[in-house]
């Protein structure tokens, strides 16, 4: 009797998707940043402010991930900025075939920056690489600082952490210091940032980087 890995075989192909949607991203200039949390981490809000301080400095397409509803995407298009939803019938998380749909019916010709809000959970996203040029990892403050601990492959795969919330540091048990050195233990290149979307604090330094990283793609 023969044994298959099918999940090795799907992954891997996936990965050669990935890598050539990524190519074809970079040949067009094109940042996708792929957004990863918990449902409730505040993804939608973060992305909101973060567009509303960007918009006019780039040209922004986004890309709402969910089970079912179009929600999030509609908010998001009021904006100004041309939002799709894809709805992923179930699965929990978006794969390379998936994104480059998404961005076909985008138009990603024309977009400098590419928000993918990915769904929400920290296990199946890490899993499966999107095409994205940088992945990065929301945690908001009120979930705990032992996500590490327990989900190490999502703070692996990402190049960045956002610690969201932390205007509610006072509230939650939440050591800032300690949630970082756990995540450097997984990934000691992983950037991280502290900020607040709803009174603005640390955006300024995570939006620097995020037009840090724009401009190299965008060339």
């Amino acid at each position: 009797m023969k044994i298959i890995e099918l999940k090795e075989t799907i992954t891997a192909s996936n990965d050669r998707d990935a890598a050539a949607l990524r190519e074809e991203l970079r040949q067009n200039h094109t940042l996708l940043i792929n957004l990863m949390a918990s449902p409730g981490a505040g993804k939608t809000t973060l992305l909101d402010r973060t567009i509303r301080d960007l918009k006019n400095d780039y040209r922004i397409g986004v890309i709402e991930a969910d089970i079912d509803s179009d929600v999030d995407a509609r908010k998001l298009e009021q904006l100004g900025v041309k939002a799709v939803q894809a709805h992923t019938n179930g699965m929990c998380h978006m794969d390379a075939g998936m994104t480059r749909t998404a961005l076909n019916e985008l138009g990603f010709e024309e977009p400098d920056l590419i928000f993918l809000e990915n769904v929400g959970n920290l296990i199946c996203p890490a899993e499966f690489d999107t095409g994205a040029g940088r992945n990065v990892m929301i945690l908001s403050v009120p979930e705990g600082d032992d996500k590490p601990l327990k989900y190490p492959l999502m703070f692996t795969t990402s190049d960045v952490l956002l610690i969201t919330k932390i205007d509610t540091m006072s509230v939650f048990d939440f050591d800032p210091e300690l949630c970082a050195e756990r995540a450097r233990k997984l990934n000691p290149s992983i950037r991280i940032f502290l900020l607040s979307a709803k009174t603005g604090e640390g955006m300024e330094a995570w939006e620097e980087w995020l037009r840090g990283e724009a401009d190299k793609w965008r060339g």
